[in-house]
């Protein structure tokens, strides 16, 4: 067993042996306030809301379980000014549950839980732990008009709106935003949340994965979100950008914006279904993405944002709109599949139930005139008089996500068995579709008729329809799936920019026609709801040698994206170049960007570099003096970026 604090007050360790593995089971009873690492050998409970206090950071291993009671329902919190890594991979991802799910798990000795993370049986439940709470210090909208008004809320951006997150008992650590989109709160990759959510009273819920104020420079990739009571995943304000998000059997809004988000999405696989009847909701998912402008109509920042490649797989008979639209909220969807809704595609919804005015309200555009204005709009209310070009609150620094189109779009997408009578009223309206057809100019494909054989995905299984008991809605039950793209979503007529965050896909939906990304590391793949891709049969090579296939640079990546090195120390990385379909470059030249500021915390072995056979070029960074620094990486004007952490 690894070296631990065996002394830090309100964790008690429970020794067991398990044939020849020494394990232990750390129950956690108290917040962290110092630095501490969570490991892959032991198993940890939360018998509370648990905080990791300002100053604090919280590692968590690969492979580590954290599994709570469902009578204790203990949650996570990261405040403000903490920071969390957590550090799964595809082998070996972090899974925090509860209880009842680990004793499904097949029976495992050596592993710390007793049983096999890789294994389980689903079941009909929810709101038997807590949940995942980030909060940072970007933008957000909160005004006087929601939640807890704390020091001098404003409408405008003035940096000064803070709030406290709802579902969190303790004020003194619960409140997010403030004037840093760049602020900093960690990373995730390869997490699944599962069973979790809480509801404490009206508008007042633990989701699945809560994210208050978050700014782009958090890393979150590779997060799943399996049944949970609430939402799966909430967003308030702030610009922090998400990627290869799961979200399965969510009781209330799959994916929900509020409060002025301007980050961006990329892979984002949701299917509707159903958790466990709870005291607000129905257990039946509501909307599949639920998107809130501003807490108030007349505030600034309003949500605006960019989200490409998602597959969405709705409940057909009861529940479930595509995309609702409040509050001047300004989303692009693009290169999308929407598929089994069960309620309408677009569903504009001009008052939230917060006292605000929805669209057209105080001056702003109405709901139809932002599916034809242009991206360069901004919004004009409350706008900062005298700001700045660069200052935090002017406009153009505020909204920066949207690079192209205009300001609501659903575009290059494919909708399939949307068999609700009013599933495409208002997309006609909008010039979505045009009266259930294909529209050119959108470059989207409505398929006609329900036949399996013209489905955007390779192929569904459904279980049999029952109803929930609170609502007595019906559910159809989704057992099993390969998502990967079939058909009309092959293909796309545009793909993402590559600015060292999007991927440029030239497909639709959230996976390519190679690779499922879920298997390996969710619920959903543990749980056999996951169709394996078959392994193709190796093709002999010809005698002829064919001539070798020249590939052009359409992709650049960094491996690691995130660096972390002492003083004097080095590492190496990987810049990788590839075509649009993963083809490798041979023989392209990278070159290194170092800002001023990057040139006095570490050196670079070359300046320039020419990728091998693989399309890979090799760099090794050494550090010099303690900071944050960013490396920019450039082929054929390309860009990726690399982020390094250089400590004492």
């Amino acid at each position: 067993m690894k070296n631990m604090k065996k002394t830090v007050l309100g964790v008690t360790m429970a020794l067991f042996v398990a044939g020849t593995a020494s394990a232990a089971t750390v129950t956690i009873s108290n917040n962290i306030a110092t630095s501490e690492t969570w490991t892959a050998d032991n198993l940890y409970k939360l018998t509370k809301q648990i905080y990791v206090l300002p100053g604090a950071t919280l590692t968590i291993e690969a492979g580590t379980v954290v599994a709570s009671t469902t009578d204790a329902g203990g949650s996570l919190a990261v405040a403000r000014g903490a920071k969390i890594f957590v550090n799964g991979d595809k082998d070996n991802p972090v899974i925090m549950t509860s209880t009842d799910d680990v004793a499904t798990w097949t029976s495992d000795a050596g592993h710390p839980s007793g049983g096999d993370p890789k294994t389980g049986t689903w079941h009909v439940g929810a709101n038997e732990w807590g949940n995942l709470t980030i909060m940072g210090k970007g933008l957000i909208s909160a005004s006087h008009y929601g939640g807890l008004q704390v020091s001098d809320n404003t409408k405008d951006p003035s940096g000064l709106n803070e709030k406290q997150m709802e579902g969190l008992t303790d004020a003194d650590y619960a409140l997010y935003g403030g004037n840093d989109d760049n602020d900093d709160s960690g990373s995730i990759s390869y997490l699944s949340l599962r069973y979790g959510g809480k509801v404490i009273g009206l508008a007042n819920e633990l989701n699945g994965l809560s994210l208050g104020g978050i700014g782009r420079e958090t890393d979150i990739d590779h997060v799943e979100i399996m049944n949970n009571v609430d939402d799966g995943i909430e967003i308030w304000g702030g610009t922090v950008n998400l990627k290869y998000i799961s979200i399965w059997n969510i009781g209330d809004d799959s994916f929900d914006i509020d409060e002025g988000w301007r980050g961006k999405a990329q892979f984002i696989f949701i299917v509707q279904g159903y958790s466990v009847d709870a005291k607000q909701g129905s257990g039946v998912g509501d909307n599949c993405f639920e998107t809130d402008g501003a807490e108030d109509s007349d505030a600034q920042p309003v949500t605006t944002t960019t989200i490409y490649n998602a597959t969405v797989i709705g409940n057909p008979i009861d529940g479930d709109g595509g995309t609702v639209w409040r509050d001047n909220a300004r989303v692009q969807y693009r290169n999308c599949i929407f598929m089994d809704l069960g309620e309408k595609l677009v569903r504009p919804d001009g008052n939230d139930g917060d006292g605000a005015n929805g669209y057209g309200y105080n001056g702003t555009l109405s709901f139809a005139d932002t599916w034809t204005t242009d991206y360069t709009v901004t919004s004009t209310v409350n706008a900062c008089i005298g700001c700045k070009v660069g200052d935090f609150n002017y406009a153009d620094t505020l909204y920066t996500v949207q690079t192209s189109g205009k300001l609501a779009e659903i575009t290059d997408s494919v909708f399939f068995r949307n068999v609700h009578a009013d599933a495409y009223t208002d997309s006609d309206t909008y010039g979505v579709t045009v009266n259930g057809g294909s529209n050119t100019t959108k470059n989207n494909v409505v398929i006609s008729g329900s036949d399996p054989a013209n489905a955007p995905i390779v192929s569904i299984t459904r279980g049999s329809l029952f109803t929930s008991t609170s609502e007595s809605k019906g559910v159809l039950p989704v057992e099993s799936i390969d998502p990967r793209p079939a058909n009309e979503a092959l293909t796309s007529a545009d793909a993402a920019i590559s600015d060292g965050f999007f991927t440029p896909a030239a497909y639709r939906g959230a996976f390519s026609a190679s690779e499922n990304w879920l298997e390996g590391w969710t619920a959903a793949d543990a749980y056999g709801m996951i169709v394996a891709a078959p392994v193709a049969s190796p093709t002999p090579t010809p005698t002829p040698t064919p001539s070798p296939t020249v590939c052009e640079a359409e992709s650049i990546s960094v491996s690691p994206s995130r660096l972390t090195l002492k003083e004097k120390k080095s590492g190496e990385v990987t810049v990788t170049v590839t075509d649009e379909d993963g083809c490798a470059v041979e023989g392209e030249a990278i070159t290194v960007v170092l800002n001023k500021k990057s040139k006095k915390l570490m050196n670079v072995s070359s300046v320039s570099e020419v990728t091998d056979e693989n399309g890979e070029a090799v760099f090794t960074v050494t550090a010099k003096k303690k900071g944050n620094a960013t490396i920019t990486f450039k082929a054929n004007g390309l860009i990726a970026r690399l982020k390094v952490k250089v400590a004492k």
